[in-house]
């Protein structure tokens, strides 16, 4: 079967639903820390709420792969597409409940050091991100099903610049509802209505968003995708060298991107978990303690802003990407943006004003741009041809969750030890990590 070129309505159908997914990611990743914080987690403990969600990744992640390849429901419900849509109606349920944790009156019970709106926010965060990984995964998928080797980039980068887009919408609902009028602050261990309508609003846009990718995309059947990836030729084949040679080759760059990985995404988890802290007490003067203070809610908001900017940085170097890596090559634009993100991260800890964040945070965007396209496109053709690319997409997302994972039971000791309980601090650390990532990059071996 000629693996023809598809139309970039194509490309772009195949994607769109992301838009609508990476809201609900950004809402998760810029509001979890103000959540908790808010319902009353110890920083030293917050990031072990932030567990939950890789932890579910990588369970989620690899099952989906598995059974999907195996999955064929017909030209509606397709192989991936299934999946899709059964993430996206309990991301919906979910992001409808889980600001609502604060309203329970039966907060004074404890139990394992947590009340009841922190034990309901828990489990609402693992069901939240479990639908986002179910939700988020066929898109990548769907990639490798349906476009060929020269495409391949391009559609990882509309997927980024969508995934961008998405984050830009996510990460400023909260500033937007308060500027309009909602409530940004509300009476202790209660979440901000600002808070609220923005889940709201953003499970509304991920639903439209996936019944349009769900009805404007037609997955290949059994016979046409085995045609597509030259499956019934290689089953043909009985050279067990190859084999052997297929999965050398398969492991390695699983290894060494793998590697690559673990720095960037350890260091984007601190981000994430101590942004709101952070900027907090560097910028709008928090006294560390109280969560209901309006500084403390304000500077929420402000991390809506800059993680905003961080998109919109992003958004800019992936369209200065195919330049840099056709005069650097992939491992160069690579380094480049790694060592671009960690200067970003390293200069919080000078930053006192508000406004200059945003330098910083649109550095940190480089970094956030190459990590979406990069990874994918390296590792999708180093497997290209194989039959178990679901699982093996689903594997390598593994390499996203493990970090992460890492990252969260090392933060409240890194925070009280390294740090000395200083929560920018923690970027400083993250700004390290990239460093090491763009070291890593070297030992990356690229497909000739």
């Amino acid at each position: 079967m000629e693996k023809r070129n598809l139309s970039f309505g194509q490309l772009f159908n195949l994607s769109f639903g992301f838009f609508g997914v990476q809201i609900a990611y950004a809402l998760q990743s810029a509001n979890i820390s103000r959540i908790f914080a808010t319902l009353g987690a110890d920083p030293h403990t917050l990031s072990f709420f932030w567990i939950l969600p890789p932890l579910m990744g990588m369970i989620v992640q690899p099952l989906i792969g598995l059974l999907s390849d195996k999955t064929w429901l017909g030209p509606v419900f397709g192989r991936r597409k299934f999946y899709l849509l059964i993430g996206a109606i309990i991301a919906v349920a979910v992001m409808v409940l889980l600001p609502n944790a604060g309203d329970f009156t039966f907060q004074q019970g404890l139990f394992l050091g947590l009340n009841a709106a922190m034990w309901f926010g828990l489990f609402s965060l693992m069901f939240l991100d479990t639908s986002i990984n179910i939700a988020m995964q066929p898109f990548k998928m769907m990639v490798g099903d349906m476009v060929n080797e020269e495409q391949k980039g391009t559609a990882y980068a509309i997927q980024s610049a969508l995934c961008n887009a998405g984050s830009l919408v996510g990460y400023l609902f909260p500033i937007f509802f308060t500027w309009i009028g909602l409530a940004n602050t509300a009476p202790e261990g209660v979440i901000p209505d600002s808070v609220k309508w923005s889940f709201y609003i953003g499970a509304a846009i991920l639903i439209f968003c996936v019944l349009y990718t769900f009805f404007a995309v037609k997955e290949m059947n059994p016979r046409e995708y085995a045609e597509f990836h030259g499956l019934n030729k290689k089953q043909d084949e009985s050279a067990a060298t190859d084999d052997a040679s297929d999965k050398k080759r398969i492991v390695s760059a699983f290894l060494t991107i793998g590697l690559v990985q673990f720095f960037c995404w350890a260091a984007f988890m601190y981000m994430w978990t101590y942004s709101n802290g952070a900027i907090a007490s560097q910028c709008f003067g928090w006294d560390g303690q109280n969560t209901a203070h309006e500084a403390f809610q304000n500077a929420g908001n402000w991390v809506g802003v800059c993680f905003a900017i961080q998109a919109v940085g992003s958004l800019l170097w992936a369209a200065l990407l195919p330049a840099i890596e056709h005069k650097m090559g992939n491992k160069g634009a690579y380094i480049l943006s790694l060592v671009i993100g960690g200067i970003g991260f390293v200069s919080i800890f000078f930053v006192h004003n508000q406004y200059v964040l945003w330098l910083s945070y649109a550095l940190i965007g480089a970094a956030w741009a190459a990590m979406l396209a990069l990874p994918f496109t390296l590792f999708t053709n180093a497997i290209e041809g194989s039959k178990r690319m679901g699982t093996l997409l689903g594997l390598f997302n593994c390499t996203i969750c493990l970090p992460q994972i890492v990252a969260a039971l090392l933060g409240g000791v890194l925070l009280n030890g390294l740090c000395r309980d200083m929560q920018v601090g923690m970027l400083v650390v993250a700004g390290v990590l990239l460093f090491l990532g763009a070291v890593s990059v070297l030992l990356v071996k690229e497909k000739k």
